[in-house]
């Protein structure tokens, strides 16, 4: 059907429209897959400039606000797993050079999967996840090496166990802080609900709420630059914080993430 024959279009009951478009998804991430890394090499901001451009002029002069303050970035898959990857590769990448975040870290990992099973997830299904989990973050350690961590969130299976256990973690604390979170869960919804159809889910594209429990979850600070379509020439840096205290030396960001509209890089300051 082109654009001049909307009108001549006659539904076909016995064509299963339903069928059809799930194949043309499939194309589409395919494609995807196809010519889009897991998590790209480091690139500067010039290099995606074009392509910035053909969506819409206006990030052009936010991508040369960012050069003021970023040196460089990395692209990730758009996937609706971009948040939960570039985090992942992003803090695994500063572990390996803060050996006492590590060890810290470390620790909150070991005892997540226990934690997990108290609420109520299966500990059969959490098994697998959770050994894949902890032997990627083994990773970081001595001789840990960037290339390393980059082949391996590169590699679909083991990139995608890190994203699930991660969502899990995120629906973990979610569940566990019912009452805190609820009054920001739409459409009546139940907490558990939501986990089971937005937190959980591989493909599911991240918001707000998601990022603030990954951060209190871990304990890790977290920094977005959001860079929408607005008329302001600037993007705009959100910090999410573990704790409320400020004075918590949690409370620094780990790490830079730089959104627009349903997607989510890794940038690093100069």
């Amino acid at each position: 059907m082109t654009e001049n024959d909307d009108d001549s279009f006659t539904y076909d009951p016995a064509v299963n429209y339903d069928d059809d478009t799930m194949a043309q998804q499939r194309d589409i991430e395919k494609e995807i897959a196809a010519t889009q890394p897991l998590i790209s090499v480091i690139l500067n901001f010039d290099d995606i400039a074009e392509e910035y451009a053909k969506e819409d002029g206006v990030y052009l002069k936010k991508i040369e606000d960012l050069k003021t303050r970023y040196k460089s970035i990395r692209r990730t898959r758009g996937d609706g797993n971009c948040f939960f990857r570039a985090f992942g590769f992003a803090y695994l990448e500063k572990l390996l050079k803060d050996t006492v975040e590590y060890k810290r870290f470390k620790t909150i990992a070991k005892k997540s999967k226990d934690e997990l099973v108290s609420l109520g997830f299966p500990q059969f299904t959490l098994e697998d996840f959770h050994d894949t989990f902890m032997d990627i973050v083994s990773q970081v350690e001595d001789p840990g090496t960037i290339d390393k961590i980059f082949e391996t969130f590169n590699d679909q299976g083991l990139s995608d166990y890190f994203v699930v256990y991660l969502r899990l973690l995120v629906s973990g604390h979610l569940q566990g802080n019912e009452e805190t979170y609820l009054p920001f869960i739409d459409e009546m919804r139940t907490v558990k609900e939501f986990c089971g159809q937005e937190v959980e889910p591989m493909g599911k594209e991240s918001d707000h709420i998601h990022i603030v429990a990954l951060a209190k979850a871990l304990g890790v600070g977290i920094s977005v630059e959001y860079m929408d379509r607005g008329t302001q020439s600037k993007s705009t840096m959100h910090h999410f914080s573990p704790s409320d205290d400020q004075q918590d030396p949690q409370t620094q960001s780990a790490l830079t993430l730089l959104y627009r509209p349903g997607h989510y890089d890794i940038i690093y300051p100069l």
